[in-house]
Order: structure tokens, then C-alpha cells, then sequence
């Protein structure tokens, strides 16, 4: 292979991004980054895999040819004893009563960017692996976000199965700290939250909600509050030492619920953790990113119509931002939401003569999904900051669970 070329233009340049070196000066410039299209999905994918905790944690589905998806629930029965001579024909009562949940996707979700080809050319690192990354991240914040409100949705929810008599359970709500306490920084407390776990494992043993898949998401804040107590409180497996006790991916386990930590849940009305002087460590100087502790978007029903603020598109309803605002944390099994996915996350991006035309790509990151809740009494959230003995609390009943005026604001 000669090296040195005979005229000034016989070799030309080498085009990293052309397959298997296909290419002569006069290719199209969708033949020069033929191989740099692999190497932005698998970023994107990274990007969305890596952020994302909530689609694994509850029920999910794959929706093709329609619009919906149909859950079916059955609710209880009872036994008798046999009279000898008396034929069986099946109960009087026509149970297990039978009911059903349909979750709709939403609007089609995307995050996108432009690149310009001569940007890609003068920058010193991967453009497009770092664009990509964040388009990732983008949709799946959104996509946890949906599914938290979903649970929390679910909390404040009766069963379905409402038949006279055979009424199933429905969600709950538990306060982390005393009834009569308005102090917010119950909700960073390690012991209050450790004493509302015990709670709240006894609430699903008593629903009798399965044992498996019980898991709970905390704020960051919450989550390193228990950690530093690990020493004395005695939540860790003990064979699980070292960084893994740092990796905030679920090590610490309540009474067989296991932990995560997220920014995405809702959190006093905010996403993250806000600059909010009732929290310990408050420093006013904190330098907060505006992604950081900003009000979560409204995402009701009403969206549709573009009506809120950004005129968000939702077919199902994940309430009211107003409506969070004692929220502090959610513990559910994985039958509390569903989530139905209609175009998993994927990835477009231009080529041939669109990108001659504007000397450059538009790489778009898409997903179709929707997420309601199924089981109710899967679902219990932590709420703090409010007085919630029973003659304090419009609506609440001093068990557990709310009713109509506090619970289910917001999503009606």
C-alpha cells in the first residue's frame, strides 16, 4: 500500500466515522458518520438506563396496536362449610367481585438537539456523546417523575373493588414523626424514619399485600440520614461493607422493604431537595441548580388543553403540584403502578440530504409511556409537616389512611 501519493489530492483524508474505510472524497455525509450513529444510541440508552429507578419497580407493559391498556382485579370470597345432602351451585353473592384500571399512554415525549457539523469538527471532545447523555437524562427524569405521581396517587386511592361487602383496601397515608407535629425536619430524622417503615410494613402485612417487591424512595437527604445511623441502628446486611455501603443503590433494608434514593419523587412540593430554611444544614449560600428544588410542573388532566404553565400534554392524571406539599417519600410493592410503554426509549437522527441541506443532525430521544395506579394498597406515602391528629386535620381519619378532602385534591 503506497503511502505517499503521486498528486497533491490522490489519497485524501481518513474518515474516522466512514464503514470500513467505504468512502471517496466526493461520499455524502451521511457515508462520513455512517459509524458515529451506533455510538450516540448506545449513549442515549446509557444516559436514560442510568437515571431512571422507577420502571423497574412497578408493573410494566408493552402496548402495540392501541391506545390503552386493560388491568383486571378480583376481589376476595368467602368459605362455607358443606350440608350434607345440598347441591354446590356457587355462592348467592356472585363473587369474587370483579373490576378493571385502564392506562392510557400519553402524548409522545422527546428531548432533541441540533448538531452542527462544523462544531463536531472544532470541538475537542465528543460532542455527541455528551448531547446525547442529557437528552437521556431529560426523558428519563420525566419518566420517573410520572410514575412517582402515579404511586403517590395510588396512596390516596380506595380500591376498585368497592362491592358491598367485599370492599378491598386501598392506599395510605403514614406521618413520619407525631400525630401533632407541623416540624418538617421530621422527615430527615433516621429514627421517626426508621419507626415509620416498622409502620408501614405492618400496614401492608395487615392488606396483605405480598412481601415481595416491597421497596421505598427516598430524597437523598433521607436516605444519607439513615446511613450515618447504620452504625446503631442495625439496618444494614452486615456481610455488605465497604463502598457498597456509599452506593445509595438500595443496600439498606427495613423490615424486607429496600431502599433507593431519587430527586424525581415528589418532595414537600418540590422535586430534589429545595433551599429550604426548615431542613438541617441550611446554608443560605448553597448554590442550587434551577433543576434543583424547582415546583413541579402540573401534569393534570386539564394539560391537554395547554392551560398550566408549559402546556404539558397528559392523557392521565398526575395531579397538582399545590397538592404535594406534605409528600416525603413513598413505600410501595411493585402491583401499586403500572407503567404501559408504547415506544420504548429510542433515538432519530437525520442523515443523508437533510443534513447536507442544514450541514448538520437533529438527534431526537423519544418514548410514548403512561403510568397510573393498579393495587392501591400497595402504596403508602410519607408525609410530614402537618398536624394530623384527628381533630386537627380536615379529612383525616386517624387511621393511616385519608379520605376525600386532603388525600385525593389534586387528582380528581
Amino acid at each position: 500500500m503506497a503511502q505517499q501519493a503521486t498528486t497533491a489530492t490522490a489519497n485524501g483524508p481518513i474518515y474516522g466515522g466512514a464503514d470500513n474505510g467505504a468512502l471517496t472524497n466526493a461520499g455524502t455525509a451521511a457515508q462520513r458518520r455512517a459509524l458515529y450513529l451506533k455510538l450516540f444510541s448506545g449513549e442515549m440508552f446509557k444516559g436514560f438506563q442510568h437515571n431512571t429507578i422507577a420502571r423497574d419497580l412497578v408493573t410494566r407493559r408493552t402496548l402495540k396496536n392501541g391506545k390503552s391498556l386493560q388491568f383486571i382485579y378480583t376481589g376476595r370470597t368467602k368459605s362455607e362449610f358443606h350440608i350434607p345432602g345440598q347441591s354446590i351451585l356457587g355462592n348467592d353473592e356472585k363473587t369474587p367481585p370483579v373490576a378493571e384500571k385502564t392506562i392510557t399512554v400519553d402524548d409522545l415525549l422527546i428531548s432533541s438537539a441540533f448538531v452542527y457539523e462544523l462544531d463536531e469538527t472544532l470541538a475537542h471532545y465528543d460532542l455527541r456523546g455528551e448531547i446525547s447523555k442529557k437528552i437521556g437524562y431529560a426523558l428519563a427524569e420525566n419518566y420517573d417523575r410520572r410514575i412517582f405521581r402515579a404511586i403517590t396517587k395510588a396512596a390516596r386511592q380506595a380500591s376498585p373493588v368497592t362491592m358491598a361487602n367485599f370492599v378491598e383496601p386501598g392506599g395510605s397515608m403514614l406521618k413520619v414523626g407525631a400525630d401533632t407535629s407541623t416540624d418538617k425536619k421530621d422527615a430527615y430524622d433516621s429514627a421517626k424514619l426508621v419507626n415509620a417503615f416498622y409502620d408501614a410494613a405492618s400496614i401492608l402485612d395487615e392488606k396483605g399485600v405480598s412481601g415481595d417487591g416491597r421497596v421505598a424512595v427516598l430524597n437523598p437527604r433521607q436516605y444519607y440520614a439513615l446511613i450515618q445511623a447504620v452504625s446503631s441502628n442495625g439496618l444494614i446486611n452486615r456481610d455488605v461493607q465497604g463502598t457498597a455501603l456509599q452506593s445509595g443503590n438500595g443496600i439498606i433494608e427495613i423490615a424486607g422493604i429496600r431502599i433507593y434514593k431519587s430527586m424525581n419523587i415528589p418532595f414537600f412540593g418540590k422535586y430534589g431537595t429545595s433551599a429550604d430554611p426548615n431542613r438541617t444544614g441550611y446554608d443560605s449560600k448553597d448554590n442550587f441548580g434551577s433543576h434543583v428544588g424547582a415546583t413541579m410542573e402540573d401534569m393534570e388532566q386539564a394539560a391537554n388543553s395547554g392551560t398550566p404553565a408549559g402546556g404539558q400534554k397528559t392523557t392521565n392524571n398526575y395531579g397538582l403540584a399545590a397538592k404535594f406539599a406534605n409528600s416525603c417519600g413513598l413505600i410501595f410493592q411493585k402491583e401499586a403502578a403500572g407503567v404501559v410503554e408504547a415506544i420504548g426509549p429510542s433515538v432519530q437522527v437525520t442523515s443523508g440530504d437533510v443534513s447536507v441541506i442544514y450541514q448538520g443532525d437533529v438527534i431526537l430521544g423519544r418514548l410514548a409511556m403512561g403510568a397510573d395506579f393498579l393495587n392501591p394498597a400497595c402504596a403508602i406515602e410519607l408525609i410530614a409537616g402537618i398536624n394530623t391528629a384527628s381533630s386537627n386535620a380536615t379529612g383525616w381519619d386517624g387511621s393511616g389512611t385519608e379520605n376525600t378532602a386532603i388525600s385525593n385534591a389534586g387528582f380528581s
